[in-house]
Formats: C-alpha cells, structure tokens, sequence
C-alpha cells in the first residue's frame, strides 16, 4: 500500500518575503512553487515580454535556488535577466527600474539566522510587493500545491538568448550620483570602518569611495555562509567586534550594513553605537536641515517619536504604516515622501528607490558627518548630541523573545487575548495612558505618560516576539523593556483564578 504524500506545507508572505530553515520547509520545490506563483502573476499582468530580473545573496546555495527558481519563469515564456554575482538586495530593485522589467525576484533571508534562506518579491516600482501582489502570489502557490511546477534547464534559456547577464554596478554610481556629490566624500580627510557582517554588500562602499583621500577599512569582506556565528543584523551584539575596533581609536566613523546590505547602521568615534531609530532620526534631520527638502516622510509603527518632534519643528507632515516595507514603500509613492525608515534599520528615499539601500543610507550618513563637521560639529560623537538638542532624547532598545514553531501560533493567541483582558494601567511606575491595537493585529503599543512607549508584535519572518522600547533615559527604557519581556513569559493564570 502506498503511503499518500503529504501536502507541501503553506507558504506566507510576512513583513518582507517568506523566510524559512534550508532543507526543512526552503527547499528546491518550494522555491519553485514561489516562482511560479511570480510567472503566474506577470502573465496575468500582461507583462511577460519585461522579463523578470532574478538576484541573490551570499547564504548557503542561494545561487542554485536562484536558477531553480530562473527556470520556473522560463518555463512560463518569461525572460530572465540573471545576476552575475552574489548582490545587495536593493541592486534587484535598481535593474528592476532601470529595466522597467515586470518585477523582480531575490533569493535571501536577509538578517535572519544562516540556517534559513528566503524569497523576496520587488514590484515594477522597485519597492517591496505590497499585499496585493503578495496575496495573488500566495493564492497561486496554495491553490497549486499539489503540483510540480514546469521547469525549462537554465542552460536552455541561455541558449534561447532567454537569459540575460547584469552587473549592476557602474549604473547605481551614476544614479547615485544624481543625488549625491560622490567625488566631495572621496575628498574627505577621513577613516572609514566598513562592516559588511559577511555579506552581499562587501566591497560596496570600498569601491564606491575609492580614488580620494579619504580611507575606507573593512572588515569580514569574504563570504561565509555561517556569517561567524551571529545573525547578520547590524545591531549588539552582533557588530561588538566592529564597535571594539572603532573604540580602540584612529577611526572617525563606522557604517554598517546588514547579510543582504539593505539595512544601515553606524557607530561615533568612541565605539558608541548609533541605534536604529538615532539613524532615522538623522537621516530626516540630514534631508531637512542640510538638503532642504519639506516633502513628507513615512514612519512604521514602531518607529522614534523623534520622527514626530521633527516634523513638528520643519513643518513636515508624518505618515504612519504597520512594520515592514510592503507598507512603507507604497505609502512613499502614495505621499511623495522624502523618505520611509522602519526600526530594523531600513531607509528608503523619494529622490533615490522607494525601498530600503543600506549602501545609500550609509553614504547620506557619510555626508551629513561632513556637513556637521564644517558647521564647526565635530567629531561624529559631538554631532549626534548636537541632533538629540534637536529632536530630543531616544534611548531605545529592542529583545526577541524567541519561541518553539510549534507553539508559537498558540502563544500568539493567547497574547493576543490577554494583552487586552489584562492590559497593564501602569508600566515602570509610569500610567499607561493610551493603548494601541497593532493595524496588521499582531500585537499592542503601550504609550506612558511621559511619551515613552512599549510595543509588542509577533514578527512576520521568525517564530519570535519582539518587544520594544523607547525611552527618554536609559533606566526608565530598561524598565519598561523588562516589564514588557515579563508580560510575554508570564504563565497564564489557573482557570478561575483573579
């Protein structure tokens, strides 16, 4: 008797494409079917002869899954315009305007773990596919899962002139240079410690400033799928080693990029790092204050209030969207923002790409330090204090709470129910002044009194609870963090207990 297969299992698009563990659930097959539910969608569109550009990161195989998911689309009469390399995930977004191709396909899990690889879809625009999309691909991937997905060889394709080669590159300098005076930061008397976390945007920057006076370090350039034994996001401790070099002296500013190099981070002089939300912050404080602009700006949910108290002072309007840039990239081109950023560190700009470039970011961050330096604000650890004179203080801090796959459904549940059944009144000795439900109802924010916050949300990639924090000290903003972490580890009380 014959043991019937069972069925592949469900594949959901979170907050930025679907991620999962190699040869567990990312597999061959199921990239595949991610594929072909993408073929399914440009053919639908009418859009099959703008070929489908196809990208991927330095993780485990990602190359091989890349051409399996190439030849889905070939089997589907859609032209493949193919890395030739391993490449940062914004470079896909890049050829995908410069092409005006139907969309565009990158194989990587971004920040998460090196056991897991992931399938991240970009629209025409270049920005993260939005719900719409993504619900068109999901319907086509469960309504087919049962079957094998057509396959055309790779090598076929190429043969067929169906298979393109690009080397980004030289292109993204000149547009970027359409916005930014690269020769001025090639001229900075300057050191630079680059810290790429073992990934796809190693030798970027490097490359970029390359020919001038100003000296760019950096570290961890070589592939290694193991990303040294941390998961490639770049916050503490991950970069401790980056932050370790800078302390140490002879450095003027540190950049950091995440695995796939659309995230961007930084760190002063002393070693200090500069969290995620400081980096918002001066980055809308770069484009009002030295470049003038007045257009509006988008802030995910769990995003600085600094945000807030800028455009208050400018005079910019704020736009608020659930975490992740499937919701911030199409309200940047609903808005005509300047810029959208999100608390992982993803930045994307109106005069650049309506998606998150970790490169780009960090260059802008480059030429705000110079501004500041010859307004007489320097070194960078000088400038970040004078910007907190400005917009106020932030002292923010994030924990994962990380959860078995097979309960955490359960847990999401149950949280769900209790965070508003026994919402706390207070936190830290603080009154709880206004409660908010999450837009995407995966978790609660917590407003204190004083404008501090706590957040709880169920994440979109992993199987954990992020719990959030700002604070305007930094013992107040540990406080509220280790309330918050309690009120995800607590027990749920006996039945008929008060």
């Amino acid at each position: 008797m014959t043991t019937p297969i069972a069925p592949a299992p469900p594949i959901v698009f979170g907050t930025d494409g679907w991620r999962a563990r190699i040869a567990d659930e990312y597999t061959y097959d199921a990239v595949r079917r991610c594929a072909e539910g993408v073929a399914q969608y440009v053919n639908d569109e009418g859009s099959t002869a703008r070929g489908v550009v196809v990208g991927y990161d330095r993780r485990f195989a990602s190359e091989h899954f890349a051409q399996s998911a190439a030849e889905v689309l070939l089997a589907h009469d859609v032209p493949v315009i193919f890395a030739s390399q391993a490449l940062p995930t914004q470079m896909v977004s890049y050829e995908v305007v410069e092409r005006s191709a139907a969309c565009g396909i990158v194989i990587t899990a971004s920040h998460n773990p090196w056991t897991d690889n992931g399938f991240k879809v970009k629209s025409e625009t270049g920005a993260t596919a939005g719900p719409k999309i993504l619900a068109t691909l999901e319907a086509t991937i469960r309504d087919r899962a049962s079957a094998t997905p057509e396959r055309r060889p790779f090598a076929d394709g190429e043969a067929a002139g169906n298979v393109q080669y690009f080397d980004p590159f030289d292109g993204y300098v000149r547009y970027v240079e359409r916005t930014l005076d690269l020769d001025r930061l090639r001229q900075a008397e300057m050191r630079v410690l680059v810290e790429p976390m073992w990934g796809s945007g190693a030798g970027w920057i490097s490359r970029i400033l390359a020919g001038g006076r100003i000296q760019v370090h950096e570290i961890h350039q070589e592939r290694n799928p193991y990303f040294g034994g941390v998961n490639p996001e770049p916050i503490r401790p991950n970069i401790d080693e980056a932050l370790g070099i800078l302390a140490s002296g002879g450095y003027d500013l540190g950049l950091l990029l995440d695995g796939d190099a659309d995230r961007a981070g930084a760190a002063d002089e002393k070693g200090n790092f500069i969290h995620q939300l400081q980096v918002m912050g001066l980055l809308m404080y770069y484009l009002l204050e030295h470049r003038g602009l007045r257009q509006p700006v988008v802030s995910t949910v769990n995003e600085t209030t600094m945000v807030g108290r800028l455009g208050e002072r400018y005079g910019v309007e704020v736009f608020e969207t659930p975490v992740g840039f499937k919701y911030v990239g199409p309200k940047m081109i609903e808005t005509g923002a300047m810029m959208g950023g999100e608390e992982s560190g993803g930045y994307g700009f109106g005069m650049h790409l309506p998606e998150r470039d970790g490169i780009y970011a960090d260059l802008l961050l480059l030429d705000l330090f110079m501004r500041e330096r010859d307004a007489g604000r320097w070194p960078v650890s000088d400038a970040v204090a004078h910007f907190h004179e400005i917009a106020g203080q932030s002292f923010y801090m994030r924990t994962d709470v990380h959860v078995d796959k097979a309960i955490y459904a359960a847990l999401k549940e149950r949280l769900m129910v209790e965070l508003v059944a026994a919402a706390p009144s207070s936190i830290a000795g603080q009154p709880v002044v206004r409660t908010d439900a999450l837009d995407t109802r995966d978790g609660f924010k917590f407003w204190l009194d004083d404008g501090s916050w706590l957040l709880v949300r169920f994440s979109g990639t992993e199987p954990l609870v992020r719990v959030y924090a700002e604070a305007g000290s930094a013992d107040l903003r540990d406080a509220i963090l280790a309330e918050g972490s309690a009120l995800v580890r607590r027990e749920p009380k006996p039945a008929g207990a008060v």
